[in-house]
C-alpha cells in the first residue's frame, strides 16, 4: 500500500501559505510563532526543573501544593504532591529536537493542540467509567496542574494495523513480538484481526530475567505477570486492569476517531498509581498523554478505502526527514546516536515544512475533538497571567 510524504503537503501547503498564516496566527514575527524554551519560567518550585522532549515539570513544595489543593477543592489525599507541567511547541523525532529556518524553533499551535487532544480523550475515558488521570485542572492551553503518581514502569503500545517497526521486524522474518506470534502472510498497512498489546520497558530495570538493561525494549506479558513489582504493578491481578483500560480506551478512541474521518493505527498508553482522597487505598489512571499526534498513528480513513496511507501523525514529519536531511540512513541506525545529533544541531527544518506539520497538527486537533484550537499570541506573558491566582509565580 502507497504512503503518501509530506513533500506532497508541503507543495499544497505553498500554495495557500500566506493566507494559512495570516489566518491563524495574524502577523506575528516566525520567532514568536511558538515557544520552545519552558524550564526557565518564574515559577516558584523545589529541585530541579524537569524538561523533557516536550514538556517541562515544576514540582512544587509542600506548603504551595497544600495551599492550592485547599483553595482549588481538589480531591486528593491529604499530603497530595502537586506540579505545573507546561508544554513547548518543540518537535522531536529519532531522539532529536529539531529546530526550524528563521528563528522557529517550533510547531505553531502543536503544543496547545496536544494537550487539548489529550485532556479530551481523558475526559472521554472518565464519562466511560473507565479510570482517572493526573490532571487536575488546565488554567491555560499550555499548563496542567497535575497530581503526581507512581508509575508503572511498563508503556503499552496498543496495534490495530501492522506498520511502522513491527512490519520492518517481520520483513526480516519475525514473527514473534512481545510473545505474541503473529500469522504467515501479512502486508504493510493491514489491518490486524485482533488488538495487539506489546509492551515495552519505562525506565531502566535491573535484575528481571530476559529483560536487557535498557529503556524501551519490548517484554513479553508473562514476564510482566512473573515480575509484576518489578514493573511497580501492585498485584498481578492490576496487569489484567492496565490491559483492560487499554484495550476499552483505544476502542473509544478509534469509534470517535472514525466519525472525523481518522483511523487510529496505534497509540502508546502509560498508567500510574494515586491514592484515593481519604489516602487509605491507591487506584489506578491514565498517566502522561494519550491518543495524540506525537503519542499515536492516525491514517486518512478515505485515502486508505482507496488502497493508499496517508499519515495524519508526526510519521508525516518522520517521512520528511528520511525524504529530506543529509545522511538520512543515520536517523534510523541507533548505534549512530553521536552522528544523528550533530546532523540535528546542524539541520534547520524548512518553514514551509514546520508549517504543514502546525496545520496537521491543529486541523486534526480540531476534528478530534470538535473545538476549534486557540491562537498564542505571547505563550509566556499568557502563561504566567494564569499561574498568578495561583500564588506560585514569582
Amino acid at each position: 500500500m502507497p504512503v503518501a510524504c509530506i513533500g506532497n503537503n508541503i507543495s499544497l501547503y505553498k500554495q495557500y501559505t500566506a493566507n494559512k498564516i495570516q489566518t491563524r496566527h495574524l502577523k506575528m514575527s516566525l520567532a514568536n510563532l511558538a515557544i520552545a524554551k519552558t524550564d526557565d519560567l518564574p515559577i516558584r518550585h523545589r529541585g530541579d526543573v524537569h524538561s523533557g522532549k516536550v514538556r517541562s515539570v515544576y514540582w512544587l513544595n509542600e506548603d504551595d501544593s497544600a495551599r492550592i489543593i485547599t483553595d482549588r477543592g481538589y480531591d486528593v489525599a491529604p499530603g497530595t504532591e502537586l506540579a505545573v507541567m507546561v508544554i513547548s511547541d518543540r518537535i522531536s523525532a529519532y531522539e532529536i529536537i529539531w529546530q526550524g529556518e528563521d528563528g522557529l524553533q517550533g510547531v505553531p499551535g502543536k503544543g496547545a493542540s496536544l494537550n487539548a487532544t489529550a485532556l479530551h480523550w481523558f475526559d472521554e475515558f472518565e464519562k466511560a467509567g473507565l479510570a482517572g488521570n493526573h490532571i487536575l485542572e488546565s488554567p491555560h492551553p499550555l499548563v496542567w496542574i497535575v497530581q503526581r503518581a507512581k508509575p508503572v514502569m511498563v508503556e503499552g503500545i496498543a496495534r490495530q494495523y501492522i506498520t511502522g517497526s513491527m512490519w520492518r521486524g517481520y520483513e526480516r522474518g519475525e514473527r514473534n513480538i512481545c510473545g505474541i506470534n503473529l500469522p504467515e502472510g501479512l502486508k504493510n498497512g493491514q489491518k490486524l484481526d485482533e488488538l495487539l498489546i506489546t509492551p515495552s520497558t519505562k525506565g531502566i530495570l535491573k535484575d528481571i530475567a530476559g529483560v536487557p538493561e535498557k529503556d524501551d525494549v519490548n517484554v513479553s506479558r508473562d514476564q510482566i505477570v512473573k515480575n509484576f513489582e518489578a514493573f511497580a504493578f501492585q498485584s498481578p491481578e492490576d496487569v489484567e486492569l492496565y490491559e483492560k483500560l487499554l484495550s476499552e480506551g483505544i476502542k473509544i478512541i478509534s469509534d470517535h476517531a472514525a466519525k472525523a474521518g481518522q483511523l487510529l493505527v496505534d497509540t502508546k498508553f502509560e498508567f500510574g498509581y494515586i491514592p484515593n482522597a481519604s489516602g487509605d487505598d491507591y487506584s489506578m489512571i491514565y498517566i502522561d498523554e494519550v491518543g495524540t499526534l506525537d503519542s499515536s498513528r492516525y491514517w486518512d480513513a478515505n485515502a486508505y478505502a482507496e488502497g493508499e496511507i496517508v499519515e495524519n501523525s508526526k510519521e508525516m514529519f518522520r517521512k520528511f526527514l528520511c525524504d529530506s536531511v543529509p545522511e538520512a540512513d543515520v536517523l534510523l541506525d541507533k548505534e549512530r546516536m553521536d552522528e544523528r545529533e550533530v546532523l540535528g544541531q546542524a539541520y534547520e527544518v524548512p518553514v514551509e515544512a514546520m508549517m504543514a506539520v502546525s496545520e496537521l497538527y491543529n486541523n486534526t486537533a480540531e476534528q478530534l475533538t470538535g473545538k476549534a484550537m486557540p491562537v498564542i499570541e505571547n505563550a509566556r506573558e499568557e502563561i504566567l497571567e494564569a499561574l498568578t491566582p495561583f500564588g506560585i509565580v514569582r
